[in-house]
């Protein structure tokens, strides 16, 4: 393959990237057999801020870079342009007898992190509605638990472990483990420690929502 017709295939799929993945995506080609490998074609420039002859890196600099990554690919790096948007980029080589080539990719993700910090916002609560419901007394883990009590058929002071253990996983089936002070209520009403339940519930592969 010429030096030509490298070019036009790391130009061609420099346009085609940036087109696939929109504005956000800078893509570029450089000439990496000059020391300053200054851009030949670029793509959404307005992600850096570079154009065609440009010799800054994505960073800004104009630095001489080590002569090991004249000719290295790098995937996925971090980077962060002079105007502060973070990037993820990536190079990768094209060398020949008498070329040296270079795609770059350069992905604006800053939106996706503006974005990210909203959703988790929105996301965000400070407890849930069932146990803001039932507070203190806990009436509707008190019937849940009756319910629960009732189906074994048996009085808390007859309860064997197996029993007790039914009795848990009725009450996680339910959702009950869903209600503030749930484990340590579950503990006073089977008459045993909050350990327990905790091991009961480990048994059984589930996890109370909350015990604070």
């Amino acid at each position: 393959m010429t030096r030509d017709e490298a070019f036009e295939f790391l130009d061609r799929t420099a346009r085609g990237i940036a087109e696939m993945f929109g504005s956000s995506c800078e893509t570029l080609v450089q000439n990496m057999s000059d020391p300053s490998h200054p851009i030949l074609s670029i793509y959404n420039g307005q992600v850096s801020g570079r154009e065609v002859g440009s010799t800054a890196d994505i960073m800004g600099s104009t630095r001489l870079i080590d002569e090991t990554a004249m000719t290295t690919d790098f995937v996925n790096l971090y980077a962060t342009t002079p105007s502060g948007s973070q990037i993820k980029s990536s190079t990768f080589h094209m060398i020949g007898e008498d070329y040296n080539l270079a795609l770059g990719i350069d992905f604006d993700y800053s939106s996706l992190v503006f974005a990210n910090r909203i959703l988790v916002d929105l996301m965000s609560a400070d407890a849930d509605l069932q146990s803001a419901l039932w507070q203190g007394g806990d009436n509707g883990l008190a019937q849940i638990f009756d319910e629960c009590l009732a189906a074994i058929g048996k009085p808390v002071n007859a309860l064997t472990k197996s029993d007790r253990i039914k009795i848990v996983a009725l009450l996680e089936q339910k959702n009950a483990f869903s209600f503030r002070k749930s484990v340590p209520y579950v503990a006073k009403r089977l008459q045993v420690s909050r350990y327990t339940v905790y091991k009961y519930l480990d048994q059984l592969g589930a996890q109370p929502e909350e015990e604070s």
